[in-house]
């Protein structure tokens, strides 16, 4: 009978090295994917913007046409490719291919003029060549096309690739004038040392990259995700949840994106109600609630209304779920409605906020436990 050996422990020190260099790898590699991307959308955007600018310019009827042009494009670039192609992003494209015309683009890539092969229309083929003159990530240059000043636009664009700025830390510098300052100042080294430190809150993880909602509409992928795993679990929970109390709850998304002018929001749970024949728009916080909830709800529901609202339907409604330490809170929000009948209707109709808060303490409760008991066996096994 064979004596069956027990396998040696791998060697610590030994594993914690290959641990960590497969772990700098994997997020090496994961950036350069992100980066990869990025400027290949990026490229892939100033093309668009391109071809739209070049019809505008192909005569006055077509001039004309233009408004029409991006209304019909986004509609059929939506059916084709999914969300990105909204007639607000189509016009930034077009600022954006006006703002780094084909002359600068190509004294980027070769210090010369305008070549005879880029200055005809690129093929797909093309674009990875195209790509390497846009070293910053797509919403990096969707920041600076709203600063209106050219001079200040090429500053921030010549120190984000100086100091290697994350989107973050530009916006940061933008929103703080930091081009304003170091122009007045007469220390202007000291200012631009200064301005290549980054603060905590600047830095961005190769997941972070990755799932950049433009990212994210480029590639048509699904942006469900969540901050936290007790976020998550919370979430996933509700939407369970709202679904058994009955048939008049339809799912329809998780994480949902929306955008307002250069900023990103995502709203945890999007349903419709069938008997109310309305919108039902749902935020968690993991935490107190706050009058600034009200107000990004409130946010939420105007673009609801004017964006996401049917004919024949009646105006989108919010929930707002807090859960903090000892105190949990439900906040329908029904501000907007055309009359008090129809307040009162909604009243009836959803559920009560108490049982909602009630639901939420319990499930929290629950994670919590079960969140301390995986800790305890992990705690035992070793």
């Amino acid at each position: 009978m064979t004596k069956r050996t027990t396998p040696a422990k791998p060697d610590q020190t030994g594993y914690a090295t290959v641990h960590t260099d497969i772990v700098a790898l994997l997020e090496a590699a994961r950036r350069a994917a992100a980066r990869s991307v990025n400027a290949l959308m990026t490229a892939s955007y100033w093309e668009i913007g391109r071809r739209i600018v070049e019809f505008e310019q192909g005569g006055q009827a077509r001039a004309d046409y233009g408004e029409t042009l991006l209304a019909r494009l986004a509609t059929d670039l939506t059916a084709r490719f999914g969300r990105g192609f909204s007639r607000q992003n189509l016009q930034q494209m077009r600022l954006f291919y006006l703002a780094w015309p084909a002359d600068k683009i190509c004294q980027t890539l070769s210090g010369k003029s305008v070549s005879p092969q880029l200055a005809q229309l690129p093929s797909a083929k093309s674009l990875p060549e195209l790509a390497k003159a846009f070293p910053l990530p797509w919403s990096a240059y969707v920041r600076l096309l709203s600063v209106k000043n050219e001079h200040a636009r090429a500053f921030y664009e010549t120190e984000a690739l100086r100091c290697g700025w994350s989107v973050r830390q530009l916006d940061r510098q933008v929103n703080s004038q930091f081009y304003e300052r170091t122009a007045l100042s007469h220390n202007k080294a000291a200012m631009l040392e200064k301005g290549e430190l980054a603060e905590p809150g600047d830095a961005l993880t190769p997941e972070q990259a990755i799932k950049d909602p433009f990212v994210l509409e480029f590639l048509n992928l699904k942006d469900e995700y969540s901050e936290s795993d007790l976020e998550d679990a919370l979430i996933q929970h509700l939407a369970d949840f709202l679904l058994e109390l009955g048939d008049d709850f339809a799912f329809l998304g998780r994480q949902r994106r929306l955008r307002l002018d250069d900023s990103w929001f995502r709203i945890d749970l999007l349903f419709f109600h069938r008997s109310l024949r309305c919108l039902l728009v749902i935020d968690l916080k993991v935490g107190q609630f706050s009058y600034a909830d009200a107000g990004q709800m409130h946010m939420y529901l105007n673009y609801a209304r004017q964006h996401w609202m049917k004919s024949g339907e009646n105006p989108p409604i919010g929930l707002i779920l807090c859960s903090g330490q000892g105190r949990n809170e439900a906040h329908y929000t029904l501000e907007g409605l055309s009359n008090k009948v129809l307040t009162a209707e909604y009243r009836t109709a959803l559920p009560d906020e108490q049982l909602l808060a009630d639901e939420l303490e319990k499930t929290r409760r629950e994670l919590e436990a079960r969140r301390m008991a995986r800790a305890g066996d992990l705690e035992g096994g070793v």
